[in-house]
């Protein structure tokens, strides 16, 4: 239902154009991991992926989000994973979705952790990554496939304030957005080399989103 909801709901706020590498094949059981720099980005790949690949994937999210009136009882009821940061029950995440993993599921996660904390609407590129992918990766076998989305900045960035002007401007704005899925790749056992590879990988995905709207950032 969420991946639904968004294919339905995106379009009503920009302009979604979706590429992939050639021949690209998500396998049942994918990690799917993508670049984040706004609250609206999940939105814009869950409709990305549905519309081009007919993936839904189960996602990774802060568990905040649970608390949300209905859209915490659609998370819950689609087997979405709280992500319970800074705390002892962070690390279950991983747990839930290597099982998710396991039964043919894709996965899709933000490695990166947070949202940047730039004030304007430029695109900004993917942070440092944390190191749960490379272990989900490493415990699992699982493939990764690179994501790069752009553009998602443009409905809502920054302050609270701006955030909220954002969204409600986006419908007569309709800015252009895109999202762009790379070649799955398969992680090394270190871990360490395995987060750079995938960082690397996620950074490329993103350039090539950013170049399809024209951001310059994608060419620093």
């Amino acid at each position: 239902m969420l991946s639904r909801l968004a294919a339905h709901v995106v379009p009503f706020f920009g302009r979604l154009s979706v590429t992939t590498d050639p021949e690209t094949r998500i396998e049942p059981g994918s990690i799917l991991v993508v670049n984040h720099t706004s609250t609206a980005d999940p939105a814009l790949v869950l409709a990305a992926l549905r519309k081009r690949l007919a993936v839904e994937p189960v996602l990774l999210a802060t568990s905040g989000l649970w608390r949300v009136p209905l859209l915490g009882r659609i998370l819950t009821r689609e087997g979405h994973v709280p992500v319970h940061r800074n705390t002892v029950r962070a690390a279950a995440a991983l747990d839930r979705a290597a099982v998710a993993l396991a039964s043919g599921r894709h996965v899709m996660l933000y490695a990166e952790g947070r949202i940047p904390s730039r004030p304007d609407s430029a695109e900004n590129p993917p942070e440092a990554f944390r190191t749960g992918l490379a272990r989900l990766a490493g415990a699992t076998g699982a493939p990764v496939v690179p994501i790069g989305q752009a553009g998602a900045r443009r409905i809502t960035s920054g302050g609270r304030v701006k955030q909220i002007a954002g969204v409600l401007t986006a419908p007569v704005r309709r800015p252009d957005l895109h999202v762009h899925i790379g070649t799955p790749l398969r992680l090394p056992d270190d871990v360490a080399t395995a987060t750079t590879l995938a960082h690397r990988a996620v950074t490329e995905a993103w350039r090539t989103a950013a170049g399809a709207l024209g951001e310059t950032a994608a060419h620093r």
